[in-house]
């Protein structure tokens, strides 16, 4: 047990956060052989000699991965090297088959990058290709190895130590993996391990040098490298303010205690004795794979946030909803070019569109619906054709592909709007609820929502919720007066 110094008097502390981001890059086939990569596939079904590592066997390069490598680099302001070395990283590890990682140490693809961060910019020091390890398998008494995953190509992208907050490492995982979607790089889902982030924080007297540095892995969301940059500063914080010493160390996230733990004393550089891999000539990346990877990029976010914020003059949160997923946003601007109505459409696709996929399980990328024929339900609703509780209720049918004019025609959903037949049911309703009329007569003005409900809810949605309305004040204050 270690005996700590007097505790030290109360100080500002700050911390320091790296990050190393492993992104599983949108290839069909692994980084030096031709073996497919496959979600999910029976273990150990995807392997050749080459990423079983078998002597004598030799890397192909994926010429493919090289290009996406250079697409995320561009978008991420890097500069492309154009001349880049693989190395071998020496280090044991059971589900590493060749006793080494083919990856770039002294040579990246790309350096020097950037990622903005509302005002704030983190720097990015390296891009850099390299291949996956397999996967370890953990039962009750034994490990179990699975090759499927070893040599799937990765981009792997530092940081330098800009950030210092866990709020701010959350933001920096959100953006650079939206960013990476829309350039078509990546899907980014952290439970199949396509984004694998490992931080390094560091905590240190304000105006004194850095503080020693310790990485957590095992991270499987982007909530849990929070919690763990959280916990960790924190953790760190508590030791120093007893005098204790912060030992290098790598160290892993328990998910059940919410706390991090040692694993193993953090490795140096020179502890992995890189070399060239003798294997791999350089890579040369010629200046028209760059351009033509710089047109590949297309509309970022943040650009098109700008542009549909003018363009549209949505709300600023209804444009960060809809932008933070590419086919959302090309959906909802596929509909809004037919309905010609931006803010309507965003509305309805927003609340009652959205809430149809979550229901059903569905995504915007498969469209269930039509856009021409949600922008036909949406014109509907504009006219005053049907309700938003019709239009809501017949998405379900429009599944099947059949238009929501056929729909409203054959179930007789068009909008309730004679007065008379309105009239008859809002008497009925104040009719069947006395004790609630005298109520609101009596200065509870909220009911008026509940008669509006109720009304709706005996025509079956299909009366004009204006009419209503109207229909409403008038018998209320006609029951009032007298």
């Amino acid at each position: 047990m270690q005996i700590c110094e007097n505790l030290r008097p109360e100080k500002e502390y700050e911390a320091v956060i790296g990050m190393e981001v492993h992104i599983q890059v949108k290839t069909e086939t692994k980084l030096f052989c031709s073996c497919p990569v496959v979600f999910e596939a029976d273990p150990n079904t995807l392997i050749c000699p080459v990423c079983a590592g078998f002597p004598g066997t030799l890397p192909v390069l994926n010429k493919t991965a090289v290009k996406l490598a250079v697409r995320t680099a561009l978008a991420f302001g890097c500069e492309v090297q154009e001349r880049s070395i693989f190395s071998r990283k020496n280090y044991f590890y059971p589900d590493l088959p060749k006793g080494y990682q083919i990856t770039q140490y002294e040579y990246p693809v790309a350096k020097n990058g950037r990622l903005k961060l509302g005002k704030r910019v983190i720097r990015i020091r390296r891009l850099h290709l390299e291949e996956d390890s397999g996967k370890l398998i953990h039962r009750e008494n034994r490990t179990l190895i699975d090759l499927n995953r070893a040599g799937v190509p990765l981009i792997e992208i530092v940081t330098e130590p800009d950030i210092h907050t866990p709020q701010e490492a959350y933001s920096y995982i959100i953006k650079m993996r939206e960013i990476l979607r829309y350039l078509n790089v990546s899907n980014g889902d952290m439970e199949k391990g396509e984004l694998r982030c490992e931080p390094n924080i560091s905590v240190h007297l304000k105006g004194e040098p850095f503080g020693t540095r310790r990485e957590i892995k095992n991270l499987n969301s982007i909530k849990e490298v929070e919690e763990g940059i959280r916990y960790e500063i924190s953790s760190q914080i508590d030791r120093l303010k007893k005098g204790c010493k912060v030992r290098r160390a790598t160290l892993l996230w328990n998910t059940r205690k919410k706390q991090t733990e040692e694993m193993r004393g953090k490795e140096t550089e020179a502890d992995y004795r890189y070399f060239d891999e003798p294997d791999l000539l350089p890579l040369h990346i010629s200046p028209s794979l760059i351009e033509e990877e710089r047109l590949n990029i297309g509309e970022l976010p943040d650009d098109r946030r700008a542009r549909m914020e003018k363009e549209y003059g949505l709300e600023k949160e209804n444009i960060d909803i809809l932008v933070s997923r590419k086919p959302l946003a090309d959906y909802f601007e596929d509909v809004a070019r037919l309905t010609r109505d931006p803010k309507r459409t965003s509305g309805f696709i927003l609340v009652e569109f959205l809430g149809f996929l979550n229901e059903k399980g569905l995504k915007v990328e498969e469209k269930p619906i039509a856009c021409k024929d949600l922008s036909e339900l949406i014109n509907f609703l504009k006219k005053g054709d049907i309700t938003r509780t019709v239009a809501r209720n017949i998405l379900p049918l429009m599944a099947s592909g059949e238009s929501p004019a056929r729909i409203i025609k054959r179930l007789g959903l068009e909008s309730l709007e004679r007065k008379d037949e309105i009239e008859d049911v809002v008497q009925r309703v104040l009719q069947q609820y006395p004790e609630e009329v005298t109520r609101y007569k009596n200065g509870k003005g909220g009911l008026f929502g509940f008669f509006i409900g109720e009304v709706m809810k005996a025509t079956k949605g299909k009366a004009n919720p204006t009419i209503v309305g109207e229909m409403l004040r008038e018998q209320l204050s006609v029951e009032r007066r007298a």
